[in-house]
């Protein structure tokens, strides 16, 4: 009902262009050095190029001062294109580099660069986050509650806030059959949760994690749920809001289609898999992968500012129905152009095939296994065994050993994974569709989010050639090259399979003659 409610309100109001919001505010974005950060940071600089300014809090990090870090950050070729545009000077003079860490008292903020946010920042997009599924509860608890919640404290302070942003996951309540575009009772009291950890022993918390986190998968998802009961605690006092986008890969087209620079999710599936190092995993090849775009995922957080906004200018007016909270949006593709985990395996491999990696340890091969046990069994024979083989030859031939470790971190992040792949997912995504059919054709060609538009086919494929390209450093004149290699590989493997078949009938020839004299001796007894 209260998405209903939602599409029939938001439609009376004035319609606003985006780029006009934008037009003279500033802007404070945490986590811009990140994957969607840095697609954030790009967009509003290329698509809004009016506004006044761009803060990125960013903390000095192995020996770089936070202003050597965004610099470093916009010569990515991910701003290629306002590189070649003849304002790129005066839009790159945009961004100040704000030092500040939120794990450290007041953010470890400078007085004057904590005056200069109080007084001029409009807008928030809290992005900032540690993203490993596999960090200690107390670490993530500090980076991602506690920092949210320093974040919050510092937004009430800004004279003129307009909106405040928070990024969460689609998965972070993984109890609900349905996600619904709401907030929703968190199992433990953020707060205390922060100060429990602050004082009890490491190994005791270790010890009582499995519990704390109930039906949450790991300590990421945990704690971005305790997040959103902060956010929503401070909605009471400043315009702010939730966005849940789900799985989040590369570009679908700007500003670089295919565009990706980190292994985590599908992406280092997809990579282990090309490079022969993953041959199976669990899960059921005919369940939705919510996968989403994150310059699609981007756009929805344009939206969902001027939004939150504009919202908050309503709240005694017929909006009154949906104003009991922080909006809520699900940045997911729901059951829009859906994409199975069969079909995500199957474009992956068919793309990889014709667009091999220069180094592969084997020929791309194996599937998604539905029967737990089997998929053990190929875990041992295709991913254990040949890792402790390459290992033995490597420390034959006096090379450091480096698979077995590779393939337990590669196990580990498969588990990690397989958790979503085992299991369907349903996801509302009303508000966002309302928020694109808002926009006017123009605007919708920039900032609409309509995951009908892509096509799997095309889009996997520009991932294949991004993942080359960006992650590995792989350019396409190493292709004939790869080809090559991945023509021998596929001679190797054809040899091995035929090796171990031939193997295979031999023992089973062998063995026939003990296997018929045992089965007529047992015949003869029963006699």
């Amino acid at each position: 009902m209260e998405n209903q409610n939602y599409s029939k309100t938001y439609r009376v109001k004035e319609k606003t262009s985006i780029v006009n919001f934008y037009e003279d505010k500033h802007v404070l974005i945490t986590g811009s050095t990140g994957f969607m950060g840095k697609v954030l940071v790009e967009k509003i600089l290329r698509s809004c190029p009016k506004v006044a300014a761009v803060y990125l809090l960013v903390r000095s990090k192995k020996g770089k001062e936070s202003q050597e870090r965004i610099e470093e950050l916009t010569k990515i070729p991910l701003f290629d294109k306002i590189r070649k545009q003849s304002n790129a000077a005066s839009l790159l003079d945009k961004l100040h580099a704000i030092n500040g860490d939120l794990l450290k008292a007041n953010l470890d903020l400078s007085n004057d660069d904590l005056q200069l946010l109080q007084d001029k920042v409009n807008i928030v997009f809290h992005m900032a986050a540690n993203v490993r599924f596999d960090q200690s509860l107390k670490s993530a608890l500090y980076q991602n509650t506690g920092g949210t919640l320093a974040m919050l404290k510092l937004a009430e302070s800004f004279k003129s806030l307009q909106a405040f942003v928070h990024v969460s996951t689609s998965y972070c309540h993984c109890d609900q059959k349905i996600l619904e575009e709401k907030v929703y009772e968190v199992p433990h009291n953020p707060r205390k949760m922060l100060d429990l950890v602050s004082w009890l022993d490491e190994d005791l918390i270790k010890l009582l994690t499995p519990q704390l986190l109930q039906n949450a998968p790991n300590t990421y998802s945990y704690t971005k749920c305790l997040t959103e009961q902060l956010v929503t605690e401070y909605s009471k006092k400043i315009p702010a809001s939730i966005a849940r986008p789900s799985i989040v890969i590369g570009c679908l087209k700007e500003p670089i289609p295919g565009w990706i620079d980190n292994f985590n999710g599908p992406v280092g599936l997809l990579i282990g898999a090309g490079k022969g190092v993953i041959r199976t995993m669990h899960g059921n090849p005919n369940l939705t992968a919510d996968l989403v775009p994150v310059d699609t995922t981007i756009r929805g957080l344009l939206l969902i500012s001027k939004e939150t906004h504009e919202r908050s200018l309503n709240i005694n007016t017929q909006m009154d129905t949906i104003n009991t909270g922080p909006l809520v949006v699900n940045l997911t593709s729901g059951k829009d152009n859906q994409l199975t985990w069969g079909d995500l395996i199957a474009l992956s491999k068919k793309h990889f095939l014709e667009n091999p990696f220069s180094i592969c340890l084997w020929y791309p091969g194996g599937s998604i296994k539905t029967n737990y046990f089997l998929h053990v069994i190929c875990v041992f024979l295709f991913h254990v065994i040949p890792a402790y083989l390459v290992d033995f030859v490597m420390i034959l031939m006096r090379n450091k050993p480096f698979l077995v470790r590779t393939q337990k971190r590669i196990q580990g992040g498969l588990e990690i994974l397989q958790y979503y792949t085992r299991r369907p997912w349903h996801f509302r995504n009303d508000k966002i569709k309302a928020l694109t059919a808002n926009l006017n054709d123009e605007e919708r060609k920039i900032f609409g989010v309509d995951y009908m538009e892509i096509d799997w086919e095309t889009y996997i494929l520009n991932m294949v050639h991004g993942a080359r390209l960006y992650c590995m450093k792989e350019s396409p004149d190493t292709l004939p090259q790869a080809r090559r290699l991945l023509k021998k590989l596929y001679y190797l493997n054809l040899l091995k399979t035929i090796l171990l078949v031939g193997f295979v009938v031999y023992l089973l020839w062998t063995i026939a003659p003990f296997i018929s004299e045992t089965t007529t001796t047992l015949l003869s007894l029963n006699i």
